[in-house]
Formats: C-alpha cells, structure tokens, sequence
C-alpha cells in the first residue's frame, strides 16, 4: 500500500522513528541498522515503508534500503516469524550476515538472537536458502547485464561477495565447483560452490 514516507524526522529511538510528512506524523518500528543511519530531529528522511495489518493491528515499519525491506518480508513468510521477531534479527545481524548464515547453513548465528530458538532458526534456512539465492543471482544478472564482458566466473565470484565470503573464499570454492560439476547457469554454479563452502 505505502512504497515510501518522505518528510521531517521529528523524533527517533533505536527501535521507533516518528515522521512528518504534509502535517502528519507516522509512527514507524525500525530495526537498529535503520535507526543508525537516520539523521537528526529536524532533517528530512525517506524510509521505505511495510504497513503490516492483522486483525484489528495497523503498524508501519521502516527500512533504510530496499535490501532489508525484501529480507522482513521474507521472513515474514516463515510460520513462527512475526513482525517483531523479524525486526529483532534484522537488528541482530547485518542484512549481509543473515544472508551468510541462511546460504552457509549455519543456524547457530541465528540462535544467538533473542527470540530466535533452534527450529525457528532451521525453518528459516530451510525455507529462504532459494529464495535467498534468487534474489542475490537475479541482483547479480541485472549488474552484469550492464557489462557484456563478465563471464560465468565472474557472475558466480560476485554473488558470493555480495553474500559476504571473502574473495579469497569465494575463488577457490568457485573454482572448484567447475572442476567438479558442469554449470551453464550463474545460478547453478554459485549453488555448487556453496556446498564447497561447507564442506570446508
């Protein structure tokens, strides 16, 4: 319903943000990451906008990027994960590093936030590992597409990057995966360099 707010920062918190825009004051719930880089009362400030509405329940949530309004949203879909507990990871873990944590299987990162015990975190790797994927190799294809140059290697090395290896980390599991698997697809290659990625 709401794409975005832009207006007058009036006041914030590490958890709440009020906005001015045309006379009216929105009350939005931020992650932590969100509110850092908000400016000070009295700036102007555009966030990106989540109106959740359950029953009798109206609230608006506001991101800094796109990045971590499409990460609440997914996981929102995960059956246990509601509004606050999803803002609670956001504000837990850097977008990047629950990104890391879903693609390399590693649900003890999520664990260490409150709120998030052992099967909630195991639905939610189970459940966004694809999705997650999809979403970095689309990103990935649509950059790439603006440099007709890059190869598969290229694409493949740049999705892990963005999903927080190290460049180091991500060549050698990108190298061995063509080694060992034949991949014509951005998306297949980075699937097979993952499973070097845990493997070691």
């Amino acid at each position: 319903m709401y794409a975005y707010f832009r207006g007058e920062l009036i006041e914030s918190s590490p958890e709440e943000a009020i906005v001015e825009v045309a006379g009216i004051a929105y009350h939005f719930l931020v992650s932590g990451r969100t509110s850092r880089e908000l400016p000070g009362p009295g700036a102007d400030v555009t966030l990106l906008a989540h109106l959740y509405v359950k029953e009798d329940l109206m609230q608006l949530f506001g991101f800094s990027d796109e990045e971590e309004r499409q990460l609440f949203r997914l996981l929102l879909s995960i059956s246990g994960v509601g509004p606050r507990l999803a803002l609670a990871i956001l504000s837990g873990l850097d977008v990047e590093e629950i990104q890391e944590a879903i693609m390399a299987n590693m649900p003890e990162r999520l664990v260490c936030i409150t709120g998030v015990g052992k099967k909630t975190a195991a639905r939610i790797i189970l459940e966004l590992r694809d999705r997650i994927l999809k979403l970095q190799v689309h990103r990935k294809v649509r950059h790439a597409s603006e440099s007709p140059g890059s190869s598969l290697l290229d694409d493949a090395l740049q999705a892990l990057l963005t999903l927080g290896f190290s460049k180091n980390a991500a060549l050698l599991a990108v190298r061995k995966a063509q080694e060992t698997a034949s991949c014509s697809e951005v998306e297949e290659l980075v699937r097979e360099a993952l499973q070097h990625t845990r493997n070691h």
